[in-house]
This record gives structure tokens, C-alpha cells and sequence, in this order.
């Protein structure tokens, strides 16, 4: 496949690039403390939190992933997507008013107030390295194979030196601020870009539904699919879905950040409900369109390519520039939230500790410089995942080991004032270790169910692990973990407020949303 671009669509690419850089020195010229570095001064507002809480998810692999799983195998794929509404709603009702009443820089702060510092620092080394060596890493080596597509010339280890270093250079310099200005204006792109392209493959067959039905398997419009399903069965879609993305959406510090950057509480809510709606645009935009190509491209062998042989075969000049800027930006949006939570972790969990009294100037010198570190290791990292092949994928698969304590000793710890420092420590090691070991097993080819049943399963064996551990040991001071846990009125506004500004209705309507898509792809 041959991608000729034309010098409009090479403008409006070297364009986005400019724009990107002149934000990260605008930003970067007001950034002075660590609170500026980290938080973005605490200022951001809910429609750049939300922008950026949908950026920072989508990213090359996504938006490559999803319209190719759609082609092959089907919409569930979606199910990740348009379910990160009910995580959303449970941080803006919950989580957000318990995060921003504790003023916590990072998620792992949280378990040391909750819990102890043990439980800290092991969930913040965790975060790192996935962050780095899975999310940072990964995200910069799929973006240059993607790109190798449509430009054959390049070399994959340059590229994903070039596209750290640019990401790497306007998240050190304008820290998460910059981060979501960003991030807003790649949300932009990228909703322009697939937005363009669903309405032009629409418009190939005009404008029919009953055209693409007609030209698709029976089930592969269907979010529910059997127990047997190899991509999502219903089980997982029921039980793992949900703590997956509560995981992702409430407890990831690369997406907590924004929200833990607002202004007010009420930004921060407003925020987590615009991301959720947001989220629900990947099914119509992303998805869909990856089904629709079963009627106008058959028989593309490889999923990875669906994407790429669209915008090669589908768009006219002018737009491919367009789709082709929403590609980067996906890459570029995950690359600069990984590198800045990152750098964040390291400087708040484990150098400001050793080091109480360092100056605000000095905790931001801290941070660009982690920033720079990380993206050197991310970048040095990125070419080498080509030689592990199979064993990436199963990397990948490892969250269904991670998730199930970490969803664990968040949800009982909020929910449940008697889990003490001791019980989410066992847990966390104990709900690793049945990880691994439903991960091993299921490598042996001795043990079959899909992984997103095995986190609902791991998720239920860590909260025995968890209520158990509780039941033995002493429960916290009452007096101690007031305001870190779920108390009566919790929910309420800050501020007496119109029903059009309640985040309650908000909600309601975007749970609303969720359940017309359920039923109409049902």
C-alpha cells in the first residue's frame, strides 16, 4: 500500500506540530513551582479536563486497535470505550471530593493517608513501571510502525526518538498545564479527523445502516457476545469491563491527574462527566467505522491495516493531513501524560519524602528533570519491544494482573472504614500473586477463562483476601481517616447550584446515553 501526501496534508501535519510546540513555551514561560509542574497550579477548568481525560486515552494503538477489531471481529471492542462512563460518574460522586479534600499531588498519597506508607510506595512503583516500560514505551513504538505506513522511509528507532523528544520537551518545560492544553487541542484533531472520516464512509454507502448490516457476520454489530467469545464475552463485559476501567479512570495517575489539577471541586466533576461523554464518541467515530469497511475494503488480512487502507483509499487530499494529525496527536497525548505522571510519582512519593523541606523552584527542577530521564529510558526502551513479539501481547494481558487488588484496596478502603494498612498490604501481594498465577496457567494452556473474567475473579479472591486481613487487626483511628472515606452528603454539590449545573443530573443524562447505546447495539 502506497500513501502519497500531498504538500496540504504535509502543512497541516508540520502545522499541528508548531502549534504544539509554541503551547509547551507559552505554558512552559509561566511554569515555576512544583505545583505548577505537577498540578498545573491547581487552575484547570472541567472542558480541559475533560478534553484531556479523553486524549490521554486515546492513543495510536486505540484508535489503530479499534477500527481494526471492529473490521474482524466486531463493535464489543467498543465496550471499553462507552463503558468508562460508570467509573467516571463514581470519581466525579465519590473520589473527586475525597481526593480534593485530602490536596493530594498523587493517587499512591491517597493509600499512605488511608492505609500506611508501605502500600504507597508499592502501588507507586507499579504505576512507573507500567507507565514507562508499557504505556510510554509502547506508545511511541506502535506510533512509529503506524507512521511507517505513510512514511516507508523512516526508521522506527529515530522516529520514536524524535516523537519523545518532542513530547518530552514541552511536558518538562510546561509540565501538566501544557500536558492539557495540549491534550485539548488533540482531542480537537482527533474528534475532526474520525468524525470526517465516519461521514465520508457513510456517505459511500449512502447513508444506509441496512447496507452495512447486510455486509457484516450476524453478531459482529453486537456489544453482547456469547460466554465463548474470544474477543469480550458478556461475563467479562459484566464483571471485568467495570473494574478495568475503574482502575484506569479512578485510580491511574496519569488520568487522576487532571482531575486532581482542578480548580474546585465542582471543575472536577464537570470535568469527569465531559471525559465520560467523550468516551462514548469512540463508538460512532472509531468503531463504526472499522465496520463499515467490511462493505467498502473485504478482505484486508491484517487489522492493523483497516485504518491505514482507509485513509489511503477513502479520503481526499486535505483530509488525510487532517486524519493523519489525529494519529499523531494520539500518540503525542499518551506519550506527554505517561512522561508527566511519571515524573510526578517519582518526584512526590520518593524524593520530596527524603527531602521534606525542598524548595517549590526545587521540586519542579526535580520534575523536568525525571521528565527528561524517563523519556530517555521511554525512547531507548520503545525499538527493542519489536524483538519480543508474543510475549508484548501477553504483557499487555498483565493489567488483568495488576487491576484486581488495586481496584480492591481503592473501592473497600472508601467504602469500608475497618480496612486498615495491614489488610491492603496483603492484599496488594496477595492479589498479585493470583495474578501471575491465573496469568501462568492460562500461558500452560491450563486454564481457559478470558482474562477480563479472570479480573472479576481475582477482584473477588483479593476482597476476601482484603475483609479477612481487616477482621484480624486492629481497625484505623475513626479520627484519622475522616474525609478519606465515603460519608453521608458526600455527594452533594459544593454549592447550592441549578439542575443544569448539578453534576447529578450530568450524570444521570450521560448514564442515560449509556444505556440508549446498549440497547441499540444490544
Amino acid at each position: 500500500m502506497n500513501v502519497t501526501l500531498s504538500n496540504t496534508d504535509l502543512a497541516i501535519i508540520a502545522a499541528y506540530f508548531a502549534v504544539v510546540v509554541a503551547i509547551g513555551i507559552w505554558v512552559g514561560l509561566r511554569t515555576e513551582t512544583g505545583e505548577d509542574l505537577f498540578l498545573g497550579g491547581r487552575t484547570l477548568t472541567w472542558p480541559i479536563i475533560g478534553a484531556s481525560l479523553f486524549a490521554s486515552n486515546i492513543s495510536s494503538t486505540t484508535l489503530i486497535g479499534l477500527t481494526g477489531t471492529a473490521y474482524s471481529t466486531g463493535i464489543s471492542v467498543s465496550n471499553y470505550e462507552w463503558m468508562s462512563a460508570l467509573p467516571l460518574v463514581l470519581m466525579a460522586a465519590v473520589f473527586v471530593p475525597i481526593y480534593l479534600g485530602a490536596r493530594i499531588t498523587t493517587v499512591p498519597e491517597y493509600l499512605e493517608l488511608r492505609y500506611d506508607r508501605r502500600s504507597r510506595r508499592l502501588f507507586s512503583l507499579i504505576t512507573i513501571f507500567i507507565s514507562i516500560v508499557v504505556d510510554t514505551a509502547g506508545g511511541l513504538y506502535a506510533g512509529a510502525v503506524v507512521l511507517k505506513v505513510f512514511f516507508p522511509n523512516i526508521v522506527v528507532w529515530q522516529t520514536t526518538l524524535v516523537l519523545a523528544m518532542i513530547a518530552g520537551f514541552y511536558t518538562a518545560f510546561g509540565g501538566l498545564k501544557a500536558v492539557a492544553y495540549t491534550d485539548t487541542l488533540q482531542a480537537i484533531i482527533l474528534i475532526l479527523g474520525c468524525s470526517m472520516l465516519t461521514w465520508i464512509l457513510f456517505a459511500k454507502l449512502d447513508f444506509s445502516w441496512s447496507t452495512v448490516s447486510a455486509a457484516v457476520p450476524d453478531g459482529h454489530l453486537s456489544v453482547i457476545r456469547p460466554l465463548n467469545d474470544p474477543t469480550l464475552p458478556w461475563l467479562g463485559t459484566l464483571v471485568g469491563v467495570p473494574l478495568l476501567g475503574f482502575w484506569y479512570w479512578v485510580t491511574n495517575q496519569y488520568v487522576a491527574q487532571r482531575v486532581l489539577a482542578a480548580k474546585n471541586v465542582s471543575h472536577a466533576r464537570w470535568g469527569a462527566i465531559l471525559g465520560g461523554l467523550l468516551k462514548i464518541l469512540p463508538m460512532f467515530i472509531m468503531v463504526l467505522p472499522g465496520a463499515m469497511a467490511v462493505s467498502l475494503l473485504p478482505g484486508i488480512s491484517h487489522p492493523d491495516m483497516v485504518f491505514p487502507t482507509l485513509v489511503a483509499e477513502i479520503l481526499p487530499i486535505g483530509v488525510v493531513g487532517i486524519v493523519l494529525a489525529g494519529l499523531i496527536s494520539a500518540i503525542m497525548s499518551s506519550v506527554d501524560s505517561t512522561l508527566n505522571s511519571a515524573s510526578t510519582l517519582i518526584v512526590i512519593d520518593f524524593v520530596k519524602p527524603r527531602n521534606p523541606d525542598l524548595a517549590p523552584e526545587k521540586i519542579a527542577t526535580y520534575g523536568r528533570i525525571a521528565t527528561v530521564v524517563l523519556m530517555a529510558v521511554a525512547a531507548i526502551w520503545a525499538p527493542m519491544i519489536g524483538q519480543f513479539g508474543g510475549l508484548w501481547i501477553y504483557l499487555q494481558q498483565m493489567f488483568s494482573v495488576i487491576v484486581p487488588p488495586i481496584a480492591t484496596i481503592f473501592l473497600l478502603g472508601v467504602f469500608n472504614p475497618r480496612g486498615n494498612g495491614q489488610a491492603a498490604f496483603v492484599t496488594l501481594l496477595g492479589g498479585f500473586g493470583i495474578g501471575i498465577a491465573l496469568f501462568v496457567l492460562a500461558q500452560l494452556g491450563l486454564w481457559t477463562l478470558h482474562f477480563s473474567v479472570n479480573v472479576g475473579l481475582s477482584f473477588a479472591l483479593s476482597s476476601g483476601i482484603y475483609l479477612v486481613t481487616s477482621g484480624r487487626n486492629p481497625p484505623p483511628d475513626p479520627a484519622r481517616i475522616a474525609g478519606l472515606v465515603y460519608q453521608p452528603g458526600m455527594t452533594a454539590p459544593e454549592t447550592p447550584q441549578p439542575w443544569y449545573s448539578d453534576y447529578r443530573y450530568q450524570a444521570a443524562g450521560l448514564l442515560a446515553c449509556v444505556g440508549v447505546v446498549l440497547v441499540a447495539f444490544w
